[in-house]
């Protein structure tokens, strides 16, 4: 027996890799003695086992070709007639590329055995240390025991416990024979990280042979629990990937009520190469119907990475015979590592396709609410370059967006804007003191310049005359001249000159054909090709200040409350460019007709084009606005040892504006506009109201039109306040906003590395990509509860009818204990006194290395169910059972 005084222990999980030696930490571990330990049955303490527990096997011919270490940080006990050595407390042997940590160790050197366990610590009685071993690349395996000759490099091991991507091994017994292949018997194979009996669902090898990739297994049974199944295999072949391989993904099979039986998401994953994988998918209905996709990743390393996914379907929910309804998705997500090339930039994000290719091809857009009901696709590819010690930048896009209920396309093929940031043309890089009233004056530059298909109908888009006829072009150049300073201390002056110009290759003329009734017949628009040129500008100058009012307080917490005031007045001048001299503005003119008069309607030629034309009327006027503030200054609390005062927001802001246009002949004053903003309960809630008064009396007039009596409105020139009455309230909005969770009313940590954005590791961001191609699944359990809220009122006075709607969207999670949590999304309009048909409900519960969901829309259109079983590893996301009633099936829902 060895009597030793026991230092401390601890734990090693097995999924914990190799313990690696600090030079400061572990000193001890590391400094090996120079003499080696003699006598037969010699004692070592602790004291003396820092400096004398090497051991090691000098090589010899016909020996070992490599020493043999070992260490150990309580005592070693070293038997020098059989060649054995005990050693205790965090033992470490090592021999070539073979690592082994264990609590206990017996080395053998004439059989060249190394024996290894785990000990029971006599305080707490818990098993610690079990061996951790690792040989060359492997990963780290764990076992209660396990016996290694390291000659012939054959051992074996009890209770294994080892994971290789996501799939794990453990319980029964392995036999290493070689550097290639172990034997196991009785383990279990699952996707479950914790050792068993933990493991509550896997497959029984109850013989195999384990190699580098793969598993060869004899009889094998499905079990859970603990409980064993009669579901069985004569053998089997299991994969065991170190890196990405090809493989078929099997399908689901069922029944769609519309398109018959199906066999649901068969494809084929292929791992190209270590930056590219293509995944195709395809779905197959009895009745005919079919849909195709096919997915590729990409990622460069510092470089760039995205996705591209190619989808098309053949769907017919009509009579048998009838001509099946065609439909095509592109999506391609490209980013660029900003430090990949700076100062320039390449993204893409593009979403684009049929019309009704969300709404035929449910199963390609995974039956989502959001994406059923969408109605805009857009996209966007574009390119930045900034030069270097310049004011200069360049941006080229290409654009798209589709409107799916009009079945209207637009695209802009391409866009781009050269700019030149403001500079100071009058002032020196080298001056000394303050700037002179001109060297103040500074001066920017824009062009842009677009070719734009408007609102083409989807049928039209791919038609040869399309773009020959359709596409419009022009380019924009604007100038800003500005000028600010500071006069009397306390104002702010400002005043400028903006110019704009633009060049377009085409402008529109209209006419009425010969024997138009005036108001029945709408004017006939023409293209006129050829180069045209507009311009406008406007000048301004402007003077706003602050002004501050404080109200002390003697008695109470509060100490006083402060109210910022910020006026301001401009001044507004421009031309009227709807003047004929300018050409920009024409009248088309309809021949008389008896018994009705000729008509005559006023346009602008530039009305259809890319970027409009100057405007008409003239401006001569002064704005005013006014801004406010209001806050308040709080005693500390009495838990607060700082003894600061708190300033607490009572209205972040309110601002007054209006316009009055001395060149117009009446109604000069503009619509009064108000908007404001503050937030309540501790910034938790945001409040947003904004509207418009109209200062001018309006008159109702009644018109006959095919035998209908119609309201009009007419205002004259005569403010309200005239007749005694307040400005008329004629549009509102107001909105409230609030997200809480248990969290919320707690302060805040500094988050740890890894747990943001900026800090994320690579592996997080690639689960983060997933989580982004799916939101539903990732579920935090970590939240016990959480709720937003977002009430939303607008009202409109049109003075002959208003109109208004008043809604609250609620959406949120809570957990109902630790493994169960409920999500919830509903809309309530209390217009209508109805809940949203949009409603849903999601029900989660975490299975440790499976998860269970369950999806349900109760009531609407969409009304459906989902319930899926799936793993948890990454890469055995197919491995997963589904039942669902998808809203196709609406009648049998029940």
């Amino acid at each position: 027996m060895i009597a030793s005084a026991k230092k401390g222990y601890h734990s090693i999980a097995f999924r914990d890799t190799i313990i690696k030696l600090d030079s400061a930490r572990d000193k001890k571990l590391i400094q090996y003695g120079k003499k080696p330990v003699a006598g037969k049955g010699k004692k070592s303490t602790a004291a003396t086992v820092a400096n004398t527990t090497k051991n090691d096997t000098t090589p010899s011919a016909g020996g070992l070709k490599s020493i043999v270490k070992a260490v150990a940080e309580d005592s070693t006990f070293v038997d020098n007639e059989n060649k054995i050595t005990y050693l205790y407390g965090k033992a470490r042997v090592t021999y070539e590329d073979f690592e082994l940590d264990a609590e206990y160790i017996r080395l053998d050197e004439k059989k060249h055995l190394i024996f290894a366990s785990g000990a029971i610590d006599p305080r707490t009685r818990r098993h610690i240390g079990r061996p951790l071993s690792k040989s060359g690349t492997e990963k780290p395996v764990a076992s209660d025991s396990l016996l290694f000759d390291y000659k012939t490099k054959k051992g074996k091991i009890w209770n294994p416990a080892s994971e290789q991507e996501g799939n794990f091994l453990s319980g029964g017994q392995a036999k290493r024979l070689n550097e290639e292949e172990v034997a196991y018997r009785n383990v279990i194979f699952s996707t479950c990280d914790l050792p068993y009996p933990d493991t509550h669902f896997g497959v029984v090898i109850t013989k195999g042979i384990g190699q580098k990739n793969r598993i060869i297994s004899g009889p094998a049974y499905l079990e859970i629990a603990g409980v064993p199944l009669p579901l069985g295999i004569p053998f089997g072949f299991f994969p065991k990937p170190n890196s990405r391989s090809s493989g078929v993904i099997l399908p689901s099979f069922g029944e769609d009520q519309k398109l018959g039986f199906y066999l649901r998401n068969l494809g084929y994953y292929m791992a190209l190469n270590d930056n590219i994988d293509l995944t195709t998918m395809a779905t197959l209905y009895s009745k005919g119907s079919f849909e195709v996709n096919t997915n590729a990743r990409y990622l460069k390393r510092y470089k760039y990475g995205g996705s591209l996914t190619l989808s098309y379907g053949s769907h017919n929910y009509g009579l048998p015979g009838d001509p099946a309804a065609k439909d095509f998705n592109i999506t391609w997500n490209h980013s660029q590592d900003p430090n990949a090339n700076p100062g320039t930039t390449f993204s893409a994000s593009v979403n684009a396709g049929t019309s009704t290719f969300y709404s035929n091809s449910v199963n390609q857009s995974g039956y989502n609410l959001e994406s059923l009901t969408r109605n805009t696709l857009r996209s966007s590819i574009s390119y930045g370059k900034t030069w270097a010690n310049s004011p200069f930048n360049l941006n080229v896009s290409l654009g798209h967006s589709q409107d799916l209920q009009q079945k209207t396309v637009t695209l802009e093929l391409p866009t781009f804007s050269f700019n030149m940031s403001t500079l100071s043309p009058f002032d020196s890089k080298d001056r000394v003191g303050e700037q002179k009233w001109y060297q103040k004056i500074t001066v920017g530059y824009s062009l842009v310049g677009t070719n734009k298909l408007n609102n083409i109908p989807e049928s039209e888009l791919f038609k040869s005359n399309t773009f020959a006829k359709r596409l419009q072009n022009g380019l924009q150049h604007t100038i800003p001249v500005a000028f600010n300073s500071t006069f009397l201390k306390y104002f702010q002056f400002n005043t400028g000159v903006n110019y704009t110009e633009r060049w377009y290759l085409q402008t529109i003329n209209k006419s009425f054909q010969r024997g138009t009734v005036a108001g029945q017949v709408v004017p006939i628009t023409d293209t006129v090709p050829g180069f045209s040129r507009n311009y406008e500008y406007t000048l301004s100058a402007g003077v706003s200040t602050k002004l501050y009012g404080i109200v002390p307080f003697k008695k109470g917490n509060i100490q006083a409350i402060r109210h910022v005031t910020t006026p301001s007045i401009s001044f507004n001048y421009r031309p009227d460019f709807g003047d004929p001299s300018y050409g920009y503005y024409r009248t088309a003119v309809s021949s008389a007709t008896v018994p009705y008069p000729y008509y005559a309607q006023r346009y602008s030629i530039y009305e259809q084009s890319v970027y409009g034309g100057p405007s008409a009327g003239k401006q001569a006027g002064i704005g005013f606005s006014l801004d406010n503030t209001i806050e308040a200054k709080v005693k500390p609390k009495s838990t607060d040892t700082s003894g600061t005062s708190r300033k607490v927001p009572i209205l972040q802001g309110l601002t007054l504006s209006t316009f009055y246009n001395f060149a117009a002949d009446s109604l000069k004053l503009s619509n009064i506009n108000f908007n404001g903003h503050t937030s309540i309960l501790n910034q938790k809630v945001n409040l947003n109201f904004s509207g418009s008064f109209d200062p001018y009396v309006t008159l109702v007039r009644d018109s006959i039109s095919n035998g209908q009596l119609i309201h009009y409105i007419r205002p004259i020139n005569r403010y309200r306040w005239q007749d005694g009455r307040f400005p008329l309230l004629r549009q509102f909005n107001f909105s409230m906003s609030s997200s809480l969770n248990s969290s919320t009313f707690k302060p805040k940590a500094t988050p740890p590395p890894g747990s943001t954005l900026q800090t994320m590791t690579a592996d997080q961001a690639q689960r983060l990509a997933l989580i982004n191609g799916d939101p539903g699944a990732y579920i935090d359990f970590n939240v016990p509860w959480n709720i937003s809220l977002n009430y939303s009122f607008t009202y409109a006075n049109n003075i002959v009818n208003s109109s208004s709607s008043n809604t609250l969207m609620i959406s949120g999670d809570v957990s109902l204990t630790q493994k169960w949590k409920i999500q919830y999304n509903t809309t309530y309009d209390f217009k209508a006194g109805k809940i949203s048909d949009a409603t849903s409900f999601a029900i989660y519960r975490d299975l440790h290395c499976w998860d269970l969901s369950i999806q349900w829309l109760p009531f609407g259109y969409y009304k459906s169910y989902n319930v899926t079983l799936k793993v948890k590893a990454s890469i055995l996301q197919d491995l997963k059972l589904s039942k669902r009633s998808d809203y196709t099936n609406n009648p049998g829902f029940y």
